[in-house]
Formats: C-alpha cells, sequence, structure tokens
C-alpha cells in the first residue's frame, strides 16, 4: 500500500502540475493539429490511394498512439527541472521503491498524453475521420502500459543528461523516428532491411500494432494492417518495458546519488 500510494501521489503532483502549466495544455492540444492535421491530412490527400484500406482510420489509430508517446516522454523531462531544484534527492531519500517514483512519474506525464490523444479525435471528426466507441474504450483501456513503455524508454535518456535543453533535444530523438518508422502515419509492412530491423527493435512498433489489432479485429483489412499476433505484441512491450525501466531508474538513481 505504501508503494501504490508513493505512485499516486507522485502522479497527483504531475496532475496539479499539468493545470498550473497553460502552456502544457495548449501545446497537448496543438501538436495533433500539426501532426495529424497538416501531415496526416497531406498524406491522405496525395499518398492514400491503392493502399486497400482506409487511411484515414490508419493514420488515427497511429497519431492517437504517437501522441500517448510523445507527450509522456516529454513530460519525462520535467525531472531534469527537478534535479536542478534538488526535489529528486528529497523523494529519493523515502523509504519506497525506486520504481514506485518513476512509475508514478510516468502516469502523472500520461494525464497531458490523454489529453492529446483526445485532440487526435478531436482533429479527426473534423477530417470526417471516427472509430467506434468500443474500439476507443479498448484503446484507452490499453493507453496505461503504452504510456508505461514510452515514459520507460526516456527514463534511459533522463538518467544520462542533466541538462533540459539537451533531454528535450533527446527525447525527440527519439519519439520522433519512432513515428515514421513503426508505422505511425506510414505503412510498414514491406519494410526490410534496416529499416525492418529499426522498427522491430521500437516498443511503439508493437504498440501500435496492438492498438490497430484491436481496432480491425474482425475486418476484412485485418491481414494487411496488422503485423503480429496481439498476444506476441503485448509480450514485447511487456519485455521492452521493463528492460528500459530498469536500466532507465537505475541511470536516474545513480545519478542522483554520484551528485
Amino acid at each position: 500500500m505504501r508503494e501504490i500510494n508513493t505512485i499516486i501521489a507522485v502522479m497527483a503532483r504531475e496532475i496539479t502540475v499539468f493545470f498550473k502549466s497553460p502552456g502544457a495544455a495548449i501545446t497537448s492540444l496543438a501538436m495533433p493539429i500539426v501532426m495529424m492535421g497538416m501531415i496526416g491530412g497531406n498524406l491522405m490527400q496525395n499518398m492514400a490511394g491503392g493502399l486497400g484500406f482506409q487511411f484515414g482510420e490508419f493514420m488515427l489509430v497511429g497519431m492517437m498512439v504517437n501522441m500517448l508517446f510523445m507527450f509522456t516522454t516529454m513530460g519525462m523531462t520535467s525531472l531534469v527541472d527537478d534535479h536542478e531544484t534538488d526535489f529528486n534527492q528529497e523523494m529519493l531519500v523515502s523509504p519506497v521503491s525506486r520504481y514506485s517514483l518513476v512509475i508514478g512519474k510516468i502516469f502523472g506525464s500520461m494525464f497531458g498524453a490523454i489529453v492529446s490523444m483526445a485532440g487526435s479525435l478531436i482533429v479527426g471528426l473534423f477530417m470526417d475521420i471516427t472509430l467506434p466507441f468500443s474500439k476507443l474504450l479498448l484503446i484507452l483501456a490499453l493507453s496505461p502500459l503504452m504510456c508505461l513503455s514510452g515514459g520507460a524508454l526516456a527514463m534511459i535518456v533522463i538518467g544520462l543528461i542533466k541538462n533540459k535543453k539537451t533531454a528535450n533535444f533527446a527525447v525527440m530523438l527519439i519519439t520522433m523516428p519512432q513515428m515514421f518508422l513503426s508505422g505511425a502515419i506510414i505503412p510498414i509492412k514491406n519494410s526490410s532491411g534496416v529499416l525492418m530491423v529499426l522498427s522491430r527493435m521500437m516498443p511503439m512498433t508493437y504498440c501500435l500494432d496492438l492498438a490497430r489489432s484491436v481496432v480491425y479485429a474482425g475486418t476484412a483489412e485485418y491481414s494487411s494492417i496488422v503485423l503480429f499476433n496481439p498476444i506476441l505484441n503485448f509480450m514485447a512491450i511487456i519485455a521492452l518495458t521493463l528492460v528500459c525501466l530498469i536500466i532507465g531508474t537505475f541511470f536516474f538513481a545513480r545519478s542522483e546519488k554520484n551528485r
């Protein structure tokens, strides 16, 4: 119960910070307009022909998962601010697990990511792209796992970098390539060589594929869109999340201890 209380307390603090930062809320809603409305809309108008499935629905699912990853990882960079104000050390001296502190931070960052995902849905409505409500609920149920995966990956960067500007740049370097290589807006079913290897190393690939397996289950497009069995996707997400979480938390705790 102490560890659960720790996760809830840290998560509540991050949500409070989000509401006290109007810029973060505006960015969470504005980013989908840029990513989906402009980039995705341009692709839908010029490159969607001949795919054999509705590109708009494909892109909407991709951008929803991408927003979860992007804003969770961006939210994790606030650990650098906490480092500079010694807040991290105040948390780390408490008799609780380091993993509880990190997981609470990730789930707190997830709130802004959910807002951004809602922004993607709003942009989709203006573009006449919708998903069944039952499918949206299933994606929402999977969102904590996806945010945990993205946040765990960001922890490796945060554990190694303690400069805010550098950390922001590094986080963008691990989120932007994933958007294209994991298939958020561009199909990767026929990728080969180095591009295929890179896509298989990225957690977002399996999160996206799991979300699409939920959306396209029982449809004729399933085999042409979904890459892997949902169970394989789930196992891959769990494995990559655990590896990144262990490595990232180790680097994070060590950097604060060495300080």
